[in-house]
């Protein structure tokens, strides 16, 4: 199956804008025709692994790039959801210390798997004009939304957005674990 950006976008989850930035970096590399890109399940995968990257190292679009380019080699015509785990070694520095990352790719196929019924929720509309009727729609929705908000005061809408915005400034956890049985390759 493939997917246009706006339908991968629903499948991973994230905006269409952070995926297309993807795309833009050479982060990922989808097939393009008719002015459209188009993403197959092993392309959501990348995609998955580079935010799953991006997510909890904070890693910059140049070393994205080089970790999904070596992930994509490495599993070949495999099968993902049979591999476990993907571990990806970086050497800063030819005689230095290499790092070691590991990937639960099959869980990440996993959670791909179960979302693609999010591209039927999601239709990619032609460019151009808005389909009918779209401002009711937008209307409705913002009058169910003031309903079930009820009451609520102009400070208590800044402090919930205000904490919102401040939970997304929210840097990854990273730890290190001591393990004496890693050994340069």
């Amino acid at each position: 199956m493939e997917f246009k950006l706006k339908q991968a976008s629903a499948i991973l989850g994230v905006p269409a804008k952070d995926l297309q930035n993807l795309v833009q970096l050479k982060v990922i590399r989808p097939a393009r025709r008719n002015n459209y890109y188009w993403f197959n399940s092993r392309l959501l995968l990348e995609a998955k692994v580079a935010f799953y990257l991006k997510a909890s190292l904070g890693s910059s679009s140049e070393l994205l790039s080089l970790f999904t380019a070596t992930l994509s080699r490495s599993l070949g015509k495999d099968d993902p959801k049979k591999r476990g785990f993907v571990s990806l070694r970086s050497r800063p520095v030819r005689s230095g210390q290499f790092i070691e990352i590991k990937i639960p790719v099959a869980g990440l196929a996993r959670e791909l798997e179960q979302q693609l019924p999010q591209a039927q929720a999601h239709p990619d509309f032609p460019r151009g004009r808005r389909r009918s009727g779209w401002q009711t729609e937008i209307r409705r929705a913002f009058e169910d939304a003031a309903t079930q908000m009820g009451e609520v005061s102009v400070q208590e809408l800044r402090g919930t957005l205000r904490e919102f915005r401040n939970g997304r400034k929210v840097r990854p956890e990273v730890t290190a674990v001591a393990n004496s049985a890693l050994k340069t390759a």
